[in-house]
């Protein structure tokens, strides 16, 4: 299968810049993987295609205020820093930009030496790697001079850090947020366990890759970025005793799906885990794990628009998202969101 099968005609004003004021009144389509019957509401109607029974899975992972910005200590050349994982104590996998001023030894101040980095690897395409140099909790320092690490197709500035956060967001260490999430308010997720529907936590710590275009031309020959994940051993009780119940298991976002997804391809059943993932889910694969899924819409040619093609069909993925297209639906990370059952 080509990578090309999966790109569609998106307008440049359909990608969201800015989170609606209300988190729930984005638009909803609803489709029906085995029919392709589609509908048009908005998100605070997911309720209404909830039951009671019902296990909702969310990622519970916090985005880190992980871009910095700082200055060579020798030089006071501006840098840009985005830390995208913490290898071992205090030291940190980063991208940095300009990266040809940035070698082995380099030192970057950030706000007047608060933090210090130290580079003691030098990776390829921007990658490098720091040790850092501070006094007191590292990240109370990065919620103090970081921001948040927005996808490069939003080019506005985020007035609400937290808008970049779902409400339930719970421990820091992602690079992008698990977007599917954006919709809920507390209000909302009050109400649907009042209905009965049982509401569950994983945790996946979303890696730049899930930005990275697919720069192969076959499916097959694209390497997956490995991301951290861990369920516990209730919610995993829990998530067998619905799946022996016959209970309907409803994944928020790819990133809950990819969680359930390796563990139940893996043990064949639930289980409590910590480890990473590489799982990279196209079409024909069957889903063994969830039922539906809660997702945004994604970008063209992305393994996660491959994801969801897996969940409802290539054709009917297509269709839905040409008709969002002809709708002026908003896309991406702060746009509109799909309910795929």
């Amino acid at each position: 299968m080509k990578v090309s099968d999966f790109d569609y005609n998106l307008p440049e004003e359909l990608i969201a810049q800015t989170p609606l004021t209300e988190r729930s009144s984005s638009r909803l389509l609803t489709l029906n993987k085995e029919t392709g019957q589609r509908s048009h509401e908005h998100f605070f109607n997911i309720i209404d295609h909830l039951k009671a029974g019902d296990v909702l899975v969310l990622n519970d992972t916090k985005v880190l205020p992980s871009r910095i910005y700082g200055e060579k200590e020798d030089t006071k050349a501006y840098i840009e820093v985005l830390l995208l994982k913490e290898t071992s104590p205090n030291i940190w996998k980063s991208l940095v930009r300009p990266a040809r001023r940035v070698h082995e030894g380099t030192i970057i101040s950030f706000k007047n030496g608060l933090l210090r980095a130290r580079c003691i690897g030098v990776g390829e395409d921007g990658e490098r790697t720091f040790e850092m140099i501070y006094e007191g909790i590292f990240i109370e320092i990065l919620e103090e001079i970081g921001t948040m690490p927005l996808p490069p197709y939003i080019r506005e500035k985020l007035e609400n850090q937290s808008r970049y956060q779902t409400v339930y967001a719970n421990e820091y260490g992602s690079a992008a947020a698990p977007t599917a999430g954006l919709h809920f308010t507390k209000e909302l997720l009050d109400d649907i366990k009042a209905k009965g529907i049982e509401v569950l936590t994983v945790t996946l710590n979303v890696g730049l890759g899930t930005f990275r275009p697919v720069s192969v031309e076959k499916i097959e020959d694209h390497h997956m970025h490995s991301e951290f994940y861990q369920m516990s051993d209730e919610v995993a009780k829990r998530l067998n005793l619905a799946k022996k119940e016959g209970r309907r298991i409803i994944c928020v976002g790819t990133t809950s799906l990819r969680t359930l997804e390796s563990i139940y391809s893996k043990y064949g059943e639930f289980k409590g885990v910590k480890e990473d993932t590489s799982i990279f889910i196209y079409p024909p694969y069957k889903i063994k794990s969830a039922d539906a899924i809660i997702t945004n819409f994604h970008l063209p040619k992305s393994t996660l628009i491959m994801l969801v093609s897996a969940f409802a069909t290539k054709e009917y993925i297509m269709d839905a998202y040409n008709e969002a297209v002809q709708m002026k639906y908003r896309f991406f990370s702060f746009g509109d969101a799909m309910f795929i059952y």
